[in-house]
């Protein structure tokens, strides 16, 4: 498993962290009761780096804030869907609780990011508010 916590390259981190999520989901037992969770965590957990990469590329200060906060909200259903396999796979318990601390910590980042925007924002004369 990639060594996430070493990484502040935070576009490669949740690159690696959707990669590492998909080999999972390769290589685990599948059946019909757990197929669909496997398949909500594939969407969710790839779904963080690339609503990161579109925050990066965005047109505007508030269309860039309104994607990572769609990252923090795909991080967070990310770490429910992780919670759901743990009862499902006993055996894996330690790498899906690895998984569901690093969604915790993209929640985190991507939640100081929204409110740090939203702090500025509110800061600023309601002039230049309006030019935006």
């Amino acid at each position: 498993m990639a060594n996430f916590k070493n990484n502040y390259d935070l576009e490669e981190r949740v690159a690696r962290f959707g990669e590492e999520i998909i080999l999972f989901c390769r290589r685990v037992k599948k059946d019909p009761i757990v197929l669909p969770l496997l398949v909500q965590l594939i969407k969710s957990a790839t779904s963080i780096g690339a609503n990161y990469m579109e925050a990066n590329g965005a047109s505007s200060r508030k269309d860039f804030a309104n994607k990572i906060y769609i990252a923090k909200k795909e991080a967070q259903e990310t770490k429910y869907w992780l919670r759901m396999l743990s009862v499902y796979y006993p055996n894996e318990l330690e790498k899906l609780q690895k998984y569901r601390q690093e969604s915790h910590e993209f929640t985190l980042i991507f939640h100081k990011i929204v409110r740090t925007i939203k702090d500025k924002d509110s800061k600023e004369p309601d002039a230049i508010k309006i030019l935006k």
